[in-house]
C-alpha cells in the first residue's frame, strides 16, 4: 500500500519569493516583456517608420479556416491564461487563498461599480493618449483585431479582454505586489516595478504603449494599496479591452480619428 506523504510546503522565504517571482513571470508576462523589446528592436531597425507599421492584438490564425480559426483562438485564450492559475497554485502552498488579494465574488455591486468608473476614465485618456503617439510617429497603429467577419468574432473578441485582464491583473498587481510586500519592499518601489514591468510587454506597440500601460499601472497599483481588492482592476481591464477590441468592429472605416 502506497502511504500518503503529505508535506508542508514550509513558510515562504526572501529566497523562495524571489525564485517564485522568476519563475512565474519567465513563464508568462516576463517572456512577453522579453519578446516585446526584440520586436520593438526590429521594428526602430526596420526601414518604414513606426507610425507606417502595424501591430495587430488579435490576428486570424488559421484564415480562410473559420473552425480551425476558431480551436485555435480557444485554445490560445486557454494555455495564456494557465498562469492565473499556476499563481492561485502558490498562493495556496502558502496558505493564501484568492482572496487574500480581493479576488473573489463577494462584492459584486461594488467591485463593478468601480471597475466600469475606472475603465471609463482610463479607456477614454488612453484612446487620447494613443492617437497622440500615433500622431507623433512614437507608435505603430496598433490594430485591436483583424479576424474576418464569422459568427464567433465578437464573443473571441471577449473572451481575449476577460483573458487580459485576468492575466494582467493577477499577475501584475494582486500576486505581485503582494509577493514584494512580502520581500519587504516599499509600496511606492512595488508599485514602480510592477507598472514599468507592465508598460515593458506592450513595447511592440511602440513608446506610447509603453508609456500608457506604464501610467495605468500607476493608477492600479495606487487603487489597490488603497482597496486592498484586485477584482475592481480585473473588470475594468476586461471592459477596456472590450471596449477596443469590440468597438473597432463597428467603428473601424466610419470614423477619421481612428488610424
Amino acid at each position: 500500500m502506497i502511504e500518503d506523504q503529505h508535506a508542508d510546503a514550509g513558510p515562504l522565504t526572501r529566497r523562495f519569493i524571489g525564485w517564485e517571482i522568476i519563475v512565474v513571470f519567465a513563464v508568462s508576462l516576463g517572456a512577453n516583456a522579453l519578446y516585446a523589446v526584440i520586436s520593438l528592436a526590429g521594428s526602430l531597425t526596420a526601414p518604414a517608420a513606426l507610425g507606417r507599421q502595424h501591430a495587430v492584438l488579435v490576428a486570424p490564425l488559421a484564415p480562410g479556416r473559420p473552425w480551425l480559426d476558431l480551436s485555435l483562438q480557444l485554445a490560445t485564450i486557454l494555455v495564456t491564461v494557465a498562469p492565473v492559475g499556476l499563481v492561485f497554485y502558490l498562493m495556496a502552498r502558502s496558505g493564501e487563498p484568492p482572496s487574500a488579494m480581493g479576488f473573489d465574488l463577494t462584492r459584486p455591486r461594488g467591485d463593478f461599480t468601480r471597475g466600469a468608473v475606472l475603465a471609463a476614465v482610463i479607456g477614454g485618456s488612453g484612446l487620447g493618449l494613443y492617437v497622440i503617439a500615433f500622431k507623433l510617429g512614437a507608435s505603430l497603429n496598433v490594430v485591436p483585431e483583424d479576424l474576418s467577419a464569422v459568427w464567433w468574432r465578437i464573443p473571441v473578441l471577449v473572451l481575449d479582454a476577460v483573458r487580459n485582464g485576468l492575466l494582467e491583473e493577477v499577475l501584475v498587481v494582486g500576486y505581485l505586489l503582494r509577493r514584494l510586500d512580502q520581500l519587504g519592499w516599499s509600496p511606492a518601489r512595488a508599485i514602480t516595478v510592477s507598472a514599468l514591468l507592465r508598460g515593458s510587454y506592450h513595447l511592440y506597440q511602440g513608446f506610447g504603449g509603453f508609456i500608457g500601460n506604464a501610467a495605468m499601472g500607476v493608477i492600479f497599483g495606487v487603487l489597490y494599496r488603497r482597496w486592498g481588492r484586485v477584482m475592481p482592476l480585473v473588470i475594468a481591464h476586461s471592459l477596456i479591452d472590450t471596449g477596443a477590441f469590440v468597438g473597432y468592429v463597428l467603428l473601424r472605416g466610419r470614423v477619421s480619428w481612428l488610424p
